[in-house]
């Protein structure tokens, strides 16, 4: 904080903008502990990408400007407002979800990566990470629906109008899930899979947080989708760079994420009360 009188400086103006808590260095430092594991474990992947640019001359040109700006965007998005408390369910969530839906992708063939690992243990630590990145998101939408609405009162969505924007947008995304997931059916994962997103959609908690967690999960997954498909890291099995269920697909599993931490979170709330409830009866 700086002291009275005094002008704050750039990254202290930064620190307030983004909502600097004492959570968000540990997560900073988390985050690029697990780039450093990455690059150091895989090291032949990482020299692999470097060899491209042209170090002796317009290096600027050969960068990968677009996997930088996704890579400083998530940066700075999981560290606002950082909870650990919250962001830990968030974390544990998103890398065991992460490692499902990329053992039924790979499996099923419905993708595949260029190093054909199935599913290759790298890409895992992206998927918490962008569940942290899709909660401030969806934060932030919910923050200015909120505020439009205290500004001009009535002008905003309903409840209503947001029951119907989640049937409309879930229902075409199942259909287009089953379009797409069609060649896979004689595949438990697919036929596993679809039962799961049907389950979800047929039982929502929250409408309106719903549809904002999909649409900021469907916002992050195009860039994360269009960096994937046209950089050839991984590959779908349409050769669509990206195909339009892959971007909607992260909505959905963000939402499948958030309604699996609800239950995760519950759970433990009621483990806890019950250790709580049996040590306060041993007490004499």
């Amino acid at each position: 904080m700086p002291k009275p009188g005094r002008q704050p400086n750039l990254l202290q103006r930064l620190g307030a903008l983004i909502g600097w808590t004492r959570h968000s260095s540990v997560l900073l430092g988390g985050f690029l502990l697990v780039i450093l594991l990455i690059v150091y474990i895989w090291w032949p992947l990482a020299m692999e990408a470097l060899r491209y640019v042209d170090w002796d001359g317009a290096w600027w040109r050969y960068m990968d400007w677009l996997l930088l700006g996704v890579f400083l965007f998530m940066s700075l998005t999981i560290m606002a407002r950082a909870d650990l408390r919250v962001d830990g369910w968030i974390v544990l969530v998103g890398a065991v979800g992460g490692l499902v839906i990329e053992s039924w992708g790979t499996q099923t063939n419905l993708w595949f990566y260029y190093t054909a690992e199935r599913p290759p243990l790298w890409i895992i630590p992206a998927w918490p990470i962008a569940s942290l990145s899709i909660d401030r998101i969806t934060r932030l939408f919910d923050h200015l629906l909120t505020r439009g609405q205290r500004a001009r009162p009535g002008a905003g969505l309903s409840a209503a109008a947001f029951r119907r924007i989640y049937w409309l947008v879930f229902t075409a995304f199942l259909v287009l899930m089953l379009v797409f997931v069609a060649p896979t059916f004689d595949k438990s994962y697919s036929l596993l899979a679809t039962l799961l997103v049907v389950l979800l959609i047929l039982t929502p908690t929250d409408h309106r947080l719903a549809v904002l967690t999909f649409a900021a999960g469907s916002a992050l997954g195009y860039f994360l989708e269009l960096w994937g498909t046209t950089r050839q890291c991984w590959t779908y099995y349409t050769y669509q760079t990206p195909p339009l269920f892959a971007v909607l697909a992260h909505g959905m599993a963000a939402v499948a994420f958030w309604r699996a931490g609800l239950v995760v979170k519950n759970a433990w709330g009621k483990i806890n009360s019950r250790s709580r409830w049996k040590r306060d009866l041993q007490e004499p």
